[in-house]
């Protein structure tokens, strides 16, 4: 059970982007597991190009700058069934109540991403047998674009998963993208967090709709959009996510490349009381930090402008990581915080 600490500290930079190549845009977006196989924790994450990656921690007790190996990208058994020219931004399902825990499903690991179709994102879904792979992917999408006037009618992103045994459910989290204004009074054109639900051997989802919206009181650091979305069980709540988000609304009429999600990007809790967590979400009244409030060491080291899609890895020891992507547009590397209570 996670309780979240008081504070963070910065731990410096864990993987930078490459010079050239394969990791030479974005490093970033992270999942990260316990693998068996190897005694260590893996990490799946947004590796641009070609938009996947993967890399094992040499150091599982303390998996800091130094200690990651990178692998490269993911290997997949048909790579021509990926619904697009490319995927990205994956994500491994994990057991419900148990943080960075694969789950194992039929005896397979199932894998989350983001492709591309027709100018569309959409979420598709491979297995394998092992979480090195190769992962197989399904042929069709797993949680496609809404109808119209939907919060997700444009884009479905951002994805995440848990398996909850008892139910034998999955339950998806995602980044819902609208074209046209939704009924809030703050930020009419934000992104949230939609969740759809799927039951073993169900050939599809049934999506839920809008869960989370940007927050409705003004200039709270989620009031403006939602990105990425992680749950683990809590101590004094039942249910904590760790999302990253932006109190500044996006603009239709805005031509910039971030348009959609402008800065900045902050990283942040909210939590929820009830038994399975698809409604009654509330948000902790500050981010984990501030952009202003970067350490100077830390903007030395690239930090800076947003902090990206957060994840969270509870050790052995009890004490808790945050990693996340940071930087300028196109240009993020992976970094870590740790907890300092």
């Amino acid at each position: 059970m996670f309780d979240i600490p008081s504070r963070y500290v910065h731990g410096g930079l864990v993987l930078p982007r490459s010079a050239s190549g394969p990791g030479s845009s974005v490093v970033g977006d992270p999942s990260i597991v316990w693998d068996p196989e190897i005694r260590s924790w893996r990490m799946v994450m947004f590796f641009d190009p070609p938009g996947h990656g993967q890399a094992i921690c040499t150091n599982p007790d303390h998996p800091g700058p130094g200690t990651w190996k990178l692998l490269g990208p993911l290997p997949f058994a048909n790579p021509s069934a990926v619904l697009g020219p490319m995927t990205h931004k994956p994500y491994i399902v994990t057991e419900a109540y148990k943080p960075n825990v694969a789950a194992q499903v039929n005896g397979q690991y199932c894998l989350l991403s983001v492709a591309y179709r027709n100018g569309q994102k959409l979420v598709q879904r491979a297995w394998s047998p092992s979480l090195a792979g190769p992962w197989t992917w399904e042929s069709d999408a797993l949680i496609p674009p809404g109808p119209a006037g939907s919060f997700d009618e444009k884009h479905t992103d951002a994805v995440s998963g848990l398996f909850f045994p008892e139910r034998q459910e999955f339950l998806y989290f995602y980044m819902g993208y609208p074209k046209v204004a939704q009924r809030r009074a703050i930020s009419p054109y934000g992104n949230a967090t939609g969740a759809a639900v799927q039951k073993v051997g169900a050939p599809t989802v049934t999506k839920l709709g809008e869960i989370i919206p940007p927050c409705q009181k003004a200039g709270h650091w989620a009031s403006g959009y939602l990105g990425g979305v992680q749950l683990v069980p809590g101590k004094k709540h039942r249910w904590v996510a760790l999302v990253n988000a932006s109190p500044t609304a996006p603009e239709p009429t805005d031509g910039a490349i971030h348009r959609e999600e402008p800065p900045p990007s902050l990283g942040g809790f909210a939590v929820c009381d009830e038994e399975f967590p698809i409604k009654n979400w509330k948000w902790l009244d500050h981010p984990i930090e501030y952009i202003q409030d970067i350490p100077v060491d830390a903007r030395a080291n690239g930090e800076g402008v947003n902090l990206w899609r957060h994840h969270l890895l509870i050790l052995r020891d009890g004490q808790s990581a945050i990693f996340y992507n940071s930087g300028q547009y196109g240009t993020e590397q992976l970094y870590v915080k740790w907890s300092a209570d």
